[in-house]
């Protein structure tokens, strides 16, 4: 079969550094963390008392009053991203065929804090059964993507994926695949996340997965190093214009890169913790190289999962070095949750766009917060540490790993012909 070339021509981007893709890669290439304590309730009975937040976002600038009522704040986020990336993308709708666009995106929960305000309320109540017409659909997955087709009137492929962590990776997968196999010519794609509320916090507390370093938030999200306690919880969204490369000619678009691959693989092993070895963590880097029919030596760039815990940061650095072997010394390493923490299910839609900015900026951004070595990693390897660094980069790997085992990888190339 004779698949289609695809590569992405817009972006948007809400993240704890900024609410645009320019003050993201901004933060990221200064390495600026974007961890405070946690302004959106009272966290001081907590075990962990800060977060990565997406600062300042005054939502009724971009969603009328009445109707950002009616949407979870995941929604809201995933809804101006969505903007954003349709904008910079020059989309025409009224010469486009609104048929042939879709809309796929991630969110690993959904709508927490609606679904935990309405429960809340419920239990504080007599008994009697006072439910906000507008609770389920705030509060299920799939309906920051149905906000975004009703908008612009996108009639094309339109759902969600939930795969936890790699959920907004897992999106792009798809898009990229429906795309190259002709069935639309544009979808709007990627991740949006908003789990910073008391459930959130208070679950991920009970996991034990979350750093409690809360004199010191700025530098709590430190992958790879020794004193790594645990992931740093963030919100926000990324969202990518996905397109059909002659498509994207034939209008005159700017193409930020080409997406050439995309793997997804189970660890088949344990509900939270990774494979110790890093067995689906290689496997589902193998499937992407051999999908996008590349070696692993075209490989400049890795953007880790690396979320700063003990069990998975090791995990996966073992998974680079069965796949790259001798290469693994000459590629870079880094971990941009160390300054976004951790989006969840958006968390692959940034790291994506994260990539794409590396590949076109021709630097790395930096794993911030390294202080003690651990000796548990090779020396030789290049984790890009507290500073960015400055090479081409002619192909970038992301990898993204979800509660469950799911793991999935996506590779961006610069752009030829």
């Amino acid at each position: 079969m004779n698949l289609k070339r695809v590569v992405v021509t817009g972006l948007g981007a809400l993240t704890p550094l900024g609410n645009t893709v320019e003050e993201y890669w901004k933060g990221l290439s200064n390495g600026v963390s974007g961890a405070a304590p946690i302004t959106r309730f009272d966290a001081s009975l907590f075990k962990t008392q800060f977060a990565c937040e997406v600062k300042g976002l005054d939502v009724e600038q971009f969603i009328d009053r009445k109707e950002a009522r009616k949407m979870d704040l995941f929604t809201q986020m995933g809804l101006i991203a969505a903007d954003q990336a349709i904008l910079d993308a020059g989309i025409d709708l009224e010469k486009s065929n609104l048929n042939r666009i879709g809309v796929i995106l991630g969110s690993g929960i959904g709508g927490l804090k609606s679904f935990q305000d309405e429960v809340t309320d419920f239990a504080k109540g007599d008994g009697t059964p006072r439910f906000n017409p507008f609770f389920i659909p705030k509060m299920i997955a799939d309906i920051c993507a149905g906000h975004v087709s009703i908008k612009y009137g996108f009639r094309g492929p339109n759902f969600v994926t939930v795969s936890a962590c790699a959920s907004a990776t897992n999106a792009i997968i798809d898009a990229f695949n429906y795309i190259r196999l002709g069935k639309a010519d544009i979808i709007v794609s990627g991740g949006t996340e908003a789990t910073i509320t008391e459930a959130g916090v208070g679950g991920f507390n009970a996991l034990k997965a979350l750093s409690q370093r809360n004199d010191s938030p700025q530098t709590a999200s430190r992958p790879f190093d020794k004193e790594r306690d645990g992931f740093v919880l963030g919100e926000g969204a990324g969202i990518l214009i996905i397109e059909e490369y002659e498509h994207a000619k034939a209008r005159g678009a700017k193409i930020y890169s080409e997406i050439v691959g995309g793997g997804m693989s189970a660890d088949a092993y344990h509900l939270t913790a990774p494979h110790p070895e890093g067995l689906g963590a290689s496997n589902v880097m193998t499937a992407a190289l051999e999908d996008a029919g590349l070696k692993p030596e075209d490989i400049d760039y890795v953007n880790v999962h690396g979320t700063s815990t003990p069990l998975g940061d090791i995990s996966e650095v073992k998974a680079i070095q069965k796949v790259f072997g001798e290469h693994a010394y000459n590629i870079n390493i880094s971990s941009t949750k160390s300054m976004t923490g951790h989006l969840l299910g958006a968390a692959g839609a940034i790291e994506a766009i994260a990539s794409i900015l590396a590949i076109q900026n021709s630097l790395v951004p930096p794993t911030i917060n390294h202080f003690t070595d651990d000796e548990e990693f090779d020396s030789r390897l290049n984790l890009t540490f507290n500073k960015a660094q400055k090479r081409e980069i002619r192909a970038a790997l992301s990898n993204t790993f979800g509660f469950g085992g799911h793991n999935a990888s996506l590779i961006f190339k610069k752009i030829n012909g």
